[in-house]
């Protein structure tokens, strides 16, 4: 089953920033010549929670898939380019999903291979957007209450936003326990539903995408702790340096 990665790093130093924002021009040669890499997106960070117009200069993403776990665990600890993020970040945490549905073209392609799995335990929602310039102040102007409402979620596990291109190119990635807490979020009458009224009502996307993965297992450290967002682990682990190795 098609791997799905999300690898988040946090950088504390200023050179360690200015490394890390020189990666989003430099890194993609590297990451093209990955063995068994289908798809990758080098992503910037808003502020806070992420869901902010105001770049975050300290944390970057990779989101890339794979053929499987553990063509991605080789990648992840035998491959130059994610051993140098390690090696600069102060943090890193990598996320390990299987697609179970998704909508929607990225850069005009469809990058996901969705499975017939059940999402019987923590279930993580992807959602991607191109907005038209046009609109993109009005676009804006409904963050800040909608990252209100999720960061004040108590069913919220994990959530961050990202982006390729700041203001116009976002992605939004959130863990909840079950399908029926993200629904209630989703449904509910609030800033979130009021903002997608508007986004439908005026048509401010030129491309989105909404997909829904399992989330397998999770490795490393985000503000201090490995998050605890499964319920077991899906896939057995193997030892990094077994990994590396192979």
């Amino acid at each position: 089953m098609q791997s799905v990665t999300l690898s988040l790093y946090r950088f504390g130093s200023l050179g360690a920033r200015l490394w890390a924002f020189s990666q989003m021009a430099t890194a993609r040669f590297a990451l093209k010549g990955i063995r068994d890499l289908q798809t990758y997106k080098l992503c910037g960070s808003g502020t806070g929670e992420g869901f902010t117009p105001v770049p975050n200069t300290s944390v970057y993403a990779i989101l890339a898939t794979w053929p499987d776990h553990y063509a991605a665990r080789r990648a992840m600890f035998g491959t130059d380019v994610f051993r140098r993020y390690r090696d600069h970040a102060d943090e890193a945490l990598t996320i390990f999903l299987t697609p179970a549905s998704a909508r929607g073209l990225w850069s005009g392609v469809e990058p996901f291979q969705p499975e017939d799995i059940a999402l019987d335990g923590p279930i993580a929602a992807l959602t991607r957007a191109t907005v038209k310039p046009s609109v993109a102040l009005k676009f804006w102007g409904q963050e800040p209450d909608v990252s209100r409402a999720i960061g004040q979620d108590r069913n919220v596990m994990f959530k961050i936003g990202i982006g390729e291109i700041p203001w116009v190119q976002q992605v939004t990635f959130s863990i909840w326990p079950d399908a029926r807490a993200m629904a209630e979020f989703a449904r509910a009458d609030g800033p979130h539903a009021r903002a997608i009224r508007a986004v439908r009502d005026g048509g401010w996307f030129r491309e989105e995408l909404y997909a829904r993965f399992r989330v397998d297992a999770v490795e490393g450290k985000w503000e201090g702790v490995t998050p605890d967002l499964t319920h077991r682990p899906e896939i057995p682990m193997q030892d990094p340096i077994e990994v590396a190795a192979e």
